[in-house]
């Protein structure tokens, strides 16, 4: 018998044989394929391919290229992850992983610690910022271009585990030993809490996971310990995570029952989502900052707190995502993000943006569109149908769905501030490099000179030597200003970022923002409003 003729007697007895159970929306049931079913077609195919194709194919890489094509048909936010993709994706919304805890980043080929993670294994065996990991289990990972991710790999594994490390520490002549046992790592999805002044506190949420309801939690308390009446909630670059902690945050300001957010889906039922009546924040004062890429449940907090006239929005129009996704696990580890419900804001707004099922590209260019329309430059440029119109639940105002959070407070951007010259300095990491190089080079004298952050923020000033550095090694790499008003313009910018970079690596990220924020036109809006 022939081969052909065996591996199509396979393929017979193989359709005779399948049975295809799957997870029902509300239940579930197997599936027989019959002679007319979609599914039967699809799989004739998988296997038609695999086993009469002329070359062999993998069959693995076969199927996940049939779920893409479906799902690049439906809507932008309809996706595919791979095993891999998945486990990064939960790392960043789940709250932690698990490795020796610090901060890096790579300086010629060389692992250099920016800061250990707090009470983390590496601080607790006596990892200090400056460190350079040369060394993992005896194997080198300094001078030898690995990648990025190949030495993030062999840092992390099982709690438990143990990690042998060969550090280099500036002053000490020989390599540095340690012997590190792997713990769970937490992932902070707050990425500053500082007071703006005496009454104004600042909390910026980076996105929306596990352990963020918490983490608010805990910003909240903090602040209000010194005194703060009124919050800037900094949303700014938020592209959401997970609805149930975007409720909670939404939870804080609201009064028990209120409503904060509703789903509706053509095969699931129509959920409402209302806040529980334990908020720490129902009666002070909350300006929301928002931009173009306020997304998701950065959308469902910013919606809820102006359709109950709780606070001002300040900002430009967000991003417009008003679809619910749902994780489908799949066997191997990987998943499908499937769109099954639109969310409405509580006046009853869906912000989703329009687009055309299968037409991603259109829409991933919407921000160049809204760009080239003037829209982020001025308000008068943003249209919405009257069709669209709502309003707001306790003072009526007008609002809008169908595309994205209109702010109540419109900020332009300034397109001036980041010069061509600055994003060409900043895209070949000349700035971060010049940075990690200073701070590494003078850290004891700017802990000796400097011993609060007060103290830097009123008396440290970026050295010129500093700048030069900067403008050489642009140069060196062709990169330069077009003249001396692009040079001139850029300079303000660049001393306040350096200077916010150093705050970072002596203290934290809330010092960060605490500087570079004092150029962030938003939240100076936002203080010009509480002023008055």
């Amino acid at each position: 018998m022939h081969s052909y003729q065996v591996s199509h007697i396979k393929l017979q007895v193989i359709l005779l044989c399948l049975l295809v159970t799957l997870p029902a929306i509300s239940q579930r049931r197997t599936i027989r394929l019959g002679e007319d079913s979609p599914l039967r077609k699809l799989q004739i195919a998988e296997m038609a391919i695999t086993n009469l194709y002329v070359d062999s194919v993998d069959e693995q890489q076969l199927v996940e290229n049939g779920v893409r094509a479906m799902l690049e048909k439906l809507d932008p936010h309809s996706t595919y992850l791979t095993a891999k993709e998945v486990q990064q994706a939960n790392e960043s919304l789940q709250g932690s992983f698990e490795g020796i805890g610090v901060q890096f980043n790579m300086v010629e080929d060389t692992l250099l610690v920016v800061q250990p993670v707090v009470g983390g294994p590496s601080e607790r065996k006596g990892i200090v910022a400056g460190d350079r990991i040369v060394a993992v289990n005896d194997t080198a990972i300094a001078g030898v271009k690995m990648s990025k991710e190949e030495i993030m790999r062999r840092l992390r594994g099982p709690k438990g585990t143990i990690v042998n490390l060969g550090v280099v520490r500036r002053g000490i002549q020989d390599t540095l030993h340690f012997v590190i046992e792997r713990d769970k790592i937490p992932v902070h999805t707050i990425d500053a809490t500082y007071m703006l002044r005496k009454d104004v506190g600042y909390i910026r949420i980076g996105s929306f996971g596990a352990t963020t309801h918490d983490e608010f939690r805990e910003s909240l308390q903090r602040l209000q310990k010194q005194g703060m009446k009124t919050l800037v909630l900094d949303l700014q670059e938020n592209g959401g995570g997970y609805l149930q902690a975007a409720v909670k945050i939404g939870g804080e300001f609201l009064e028990k029952d209120d409503l904060i957010v509703y789903t509706k889906g053509r095969n699931v039922p129509s959920t409402e989502y209302r806040a529980e009546g334990d908020g720490l924040f129902t009666k002070g004062r909350v300006i929301v900052l928002v931009d173009s890429y306020t997304a998701s449940a950065a959308e469902i907090v910013s919606g809820a707190i102006q359709d109950h006239d709780r606070g001002i929005i300040v900002g430009r129009r967000t991003f417009g995502k008003g679809l619910v996704q749902r994780p489908i696990d799949l066997p191997d580890g990987s998943m499908i993000r499937l769109t099954t419900a639109h969310y409405y804001t509580p006046s009853g707004r869906c912000i989703q943006k329009p687009y055309e099922k299968g037409d991603k590209k259109h829409y991933a260019e919407d921000m160049l569109q809204r760009l080239k329309s003037g829209e982020l430059m001025s308000a008068d440029s943003v249209h919405f149908a009257d069709s669209l119109k709502c309003y707001t639940l306790r003072e009526h105002r007008v609002v809008y769905g169908g595309g994205g959070i209109m702010p109540d407070e419109f900020v332009p951007l300034d397109t001036l501030q980041y010069t061509r010259y600055h994003r060409q300095l900043a895209a070949k990491s000349i700035i971060i490099n010049a940075n990690l190089h200073y701070v590494d080079d003078h850290r004891k004298e700017l802990q000796r000179q400097y011993k609060t952050f007060d103290a830097f923020r009123r008396r440290f000033e970026v050295p010129q030597s500093l700048i030069d550095q900067i403008v050489t090694e642009g140069e060196r790499q062709d990169i330069k200003p077009k003249d001396d008003a692009e040079r001139d313009a850029t300079l303000p910018y660049l001393r306040t970022q350096l200077k916010a970079l150093v705050a970072r690596d002596l203290w934290t990220m809330d010092e960060y923002f605490a500087i570079i924020n004092d150029l962030n036109d938003t939240v100076k809006r936002a203080m010009e409003l509480i002023g008055k």
